[in-house]
């Protein structure tokens, strides 16, 4: 069994006895099952759950879907196809062999890459939507396309498509008669590191760059208007596009930015042990591996998290719950109602919806 994240590294029995004694394996087998089994459940809830609602309450309004529906509807399918996979791999930990062939192998490999980056982009893209609504609502409303949206989401699965398509060369292998999976060999180790170096910029720095400078300014901007009397209306709108861009920042804070930092260290120090050796104590690279177990298990549980997007900001759940439960419903929710059947009876603020 291997040590590390789930990105291609090397074999470990190419390296010194040292490295090799250095192994988290019952640490991985622990963790791992526990962490994907907890996702798969909660995930597969929360996503289908929103889901349901996302596509009864538009087929209810009888409405094409807005842009930022489209957005959130290819953001949950991507969370899905995550939280999906994730049996596979609690069993693979469980069993201690992969039983399920080298085409699924293989497939498993870019499933998380694909999901992960793919969120990213479309978190990155959300924010920016929301960005614009607030700051600039007639350009938003000028600008918003159904087509473009689906354009958008096509060129996004492409992009992080073919960049995941160097792992679908990480199929099975056999060590001490046993079938792995999820690891690259050794002689592939130099590309990962560019690979890593290359998928951090664009794939996180980039984006998280972007939601920053988003949430920077939609708060800067909204701070400006409490100066100024605003009805309850745009009031609402405002609070409800910047708790998305909030939202989503906390997402990369909590799930994707330890993972990366995590995962750079541990690939460079990989990298090292593979050129000079170890020869060491084991505790720095011991520590190192668990840190990046558990930010890998924090980066797969974005699937549990994206769904709040959709409970916490969208106003369809709202009114479908209103739809859908008995009258002696909780008065928050009646208020909650109230405000957002008011927004719905203007033409302009329609077009700002949510899901």
């Amino acid at each position: 069994m291997r040590d590390g994240v789930d990105f291609p590294i090397p074999t470990m029995n190419h390296y010194s006895s040292n490295f090799t004694n250095c192994s988290i394996s019952d640490f991985k087998r622990t963790v791992y099952p526990i962490a994907y089994l907890f996702i798969f459940f909660l995930g597969l809830v929360g996503n289908l759950i929103s889901l349901f609602f996302f596509i009864s309450s538009s087929f209810r309004r009888k409405a094409s879907f807005s842009p930022v529906n489209i957005l959130m509807l290819n953001l949950l399918l991507s969370d899905l196809m995550m939280v999906c996979s994730l049996p596979f791999r609690a069993a693979y930990y469980l069993m201690d062999y992969w039983a399920f062939g080298d085409i699924t192998c293989r497939i498993m490999s870019c499933v998380f890459y694909i999901n992960m980056y793919g969120s990213i982009y479309f978190l990155a893209v959300l924010s920016m939507v929301r960005f614009v609504a607030i700051v600039k609502p007639f350009t938003y409303v000028r600008w918003q396309s159904s087509r473009r949206a689906w354009v958008l989401c096509i060129v996004i699965w492409l992009i992080v498509s073919v960049a995941s398509i160097p792992l679908l060369k990480a199929g099975t292998y056999v060590e001490s008669n046993q079938t792995k999976c999820l690891d690259l060999r050794p002689s592939q180790v130099g590309t990962i590191i560019m690979l890593n170096r290359g998928v951090l910029f664009l794939g996180f720095v980039m984006p998280f760059v972007v939601i920053s400078v988003c949430y920077i300014f939609a708060a800067l901007y909204l701070l400006k208007l409490r100066k100024t009397r605003q009805n309850q209306r745009s009031q609402f709108n405002h609070k409800k596009s910047c708790s998305l861009v909030i939202i989503v920042l906390l997402i990369f804070l909590a799930c994707f930015m330890p993972y990366h930092v995590v995962r750079t260290l541990f690939l460079e120090a990989e990298m090292d042990i593979h050129n000079n050796g170890y020869d060491e104590s084991c505790h720095y690279i011991e520590s190192l591996r668990k840190a990046a177990v558990i930010t890998h298990c924090l980066a797969s549980g974005n699937s549990c998290l994206d769904p709040l997007l959709f409970f916490f900001v969208g106003e369809n759940f709202i009114s479908f719950w209103r739809q859908h439960t008995p009258r002696r419903q909780s008065c928050i929710i009646e208020q909650n109602v109230k405000v957002l059947e008011k927004i719905n009876n203007n033409d302009l603020d329609r077009r700002f919806r949510l899901v």
